[in-house]
């Protein structure tokens, strides 16, 4: 209910409509003057200024004046006695919402205040929608590319099984409202199926806004995420709305989700469970109607190893989880993605490339793509940007080790003075015993977590992990 202040002089006046207000559920603060009433205004707000019209030192009208002037957002009812309807007119030009003659019945005046505060609230509703937008126009300007005029899978490249399988798992979420975590080395595009899914959502008008996790650190991912009232720690100047409200009614993506640090972790398993949160600093409740969209380039087993993510706040997020296979997994996709980007870099990089060569499709399929989709456009930019001829050949790549892919698939990988992707080799590894034990099995699962000294429903993680089918 709503919180109403009441400025009369008259003790029996003040008393009595604080108890038709109190009966009717809303808080009250009574004052017998208008600088007091004003001083309770600057330390606690209301939602409704009921004064008098007429009264010592501070009258209604100069009570009016100040209330307009510095809480705009703060309705004023003025009662006055018979015979002063001028006054009343007057205040109502100076911007007093409505008046009450007395004798007035406590009827009457309830009906007065409710529609008051239902104005009020409707207005109030009105201009959050219209900050929300003026907020989520500008954050779209600036960190966001035009989806309106792009298909809804402009930047998603592939026609391997691999990519099929990922489709249809967005078709899929998008349908639904449900968290949803991405699970995909560095490079495969986590953003890009994170934005397809709000684009096939019903929530595909609202705001999609992301967050790199990995970026920031613990307390400035706190402020980013859940915003910050004024004043809450140094440098914090004014009032900051986080990302949680910016999305509302829309999609949070939450980048780089296994860096989050313990005590943000906790906060943000309440905002899953609750669907509500307070500011840094702050103590009012703000509800929230957000689908989160998680991503991380760790395997769900190693999240929950013992390295600090909580297993309740896994659970929230790992409700629909979609793999994303690496580009060693889908090489017959490697060609249309260096089409794709040749024509979406060839005016950046002011390249006469028109062709690639199956010489130069040759060696960037025998290589294995540790960097991913990421790593192939930056060699493509780089042979675009160095490449003179409308052709491009072999001889404009970059040097590769063409051996790594070879080596890797025997079970013999080499310790450069580069170093290597650890992970990379280990689930390579991992998907081809998964594979080889199938084949021996002839499909059985029960036998091929046998020959692998897995539990049945380890290797089916494990196969839902690598989009592997018996």
């Amino acid at each position: 209910m709503a919180q109403i202040l009441i400025i009369d002089d008259h003790d029996s006046m003040r008393e009595g409509l604080e108890l038709l207000l109190r009966r009717r559920g809303h808080r009250t603060i009574s004052a017998e003057s208008g600088a007091r009433g004003l001083e309770f205004l600057e330390e606690g707000g209301a939602d409704l200024v009921i004064t008098d019209l007429k009264m010592a030192h501070m009258d209604g009208i100069e009570v009016l004046e100040k209330v307009r002037k510095n809480f705009p957002s703060t309705e004023v009812l003025v009662i006055t006695a018979y015979g002063t309807i001028e006054k009343a007119v007057e205040a109502m030009k100076l911007g007093a919402a409505d008046f009450l003659t007395k004798p007035f019945s406590s009827e009457e005046f309830a009906v007065k205040v409710d529609r008051l505060l239902q104005t009020r609230e409707e207005r109030e509703r009105l201009r959050r929608e219209n900050r929300n937008l003026r907020v989520e126009n500008t954050y779209l300007r600036e960190e966001m590319p035009d989806l309106s005029s792009a298909p809804r899978y402009s930047e998603i490249i592939g026609e391997s099984e691999a990519m099929k399988d990922v489709f249809r798992w967005i078709d899929r979420v998008a349908r639904s409202d449900s968290t949803v975590m991405i699970y995909g080395e560095s490079g495969t595009g986590k953003e890009l199926v994170a934005r397809a899914i709000h684009a096939g959502s019903s929530r595909a008008d609202g705001p999609f806004v992301r967050v790199n996790c990995g970026a920031l650190s613990e307390s400035l991912l706190d402020s980013e995420l859940f915003g910050h009232e004024k004043g809450a720690f140094t440098g914090a100047e004014r009032k900051r709305r986080g990302r949680f409200e910016l999305a509302d009614d829309g999609s949070l993506f939450l980048d780089e989700v296994a860096t989050v640090a313990p005590q943000t972790q906790v906060r943000l398993l309440r905002v899953l469970q609750e669907r509500e949160l307070e500011r840094v600093g702050g103590e009012k409740t703000i509800s929230v109607d957000v689908r989160v969209i998680a991503a991380t380039n760790q395997a769900a087993d190693e999240l929950i190893s013992g390295n600090g993510f909580r297993e309740d706040l896994f659970y929230r997020l790992h409700v629909v989880p979609i793999t994303l296979p690496p580009l060693r997994a889908r090489k017959e996709d490697i060609p249309l993605l260096v089409d794709h980007f040749i024509e979406k870099l060839r005016a950046r990089t002011c390249s006469p490339v028109e062709v690639v060569t199956d010489g130069a499709l040759e060696r960037l399929a025998g290589y294995d793509w540790p960097g991913n989709v990421r790593e192939l456009e930056n060699v493509v930019e780089r042979a675009l940007v160095l490449t003179e001829s409308q052709e491009l050949d072999a001889d404009d790549l970059p040097p590769f080790d063409q051996g790594q892919g070879q080596r890797e698939r025997k079970g013999d990988p080499v310790l450069t003075s580069d170093g290597l992707d650890l992970n990379h080799v280990v689930e390579g590894m991992e998907e081809r015993l998964l594979r080889q034990a199938l084949r021996q099995s002839d499909g059985v699962k029960a036998e091929a977590a046998r020959l692998l000294g897995l539990k049945p429903s380890a290797l089916y993680y494990k196969l839902e992990k690598y989009g592997i089918e018996a």
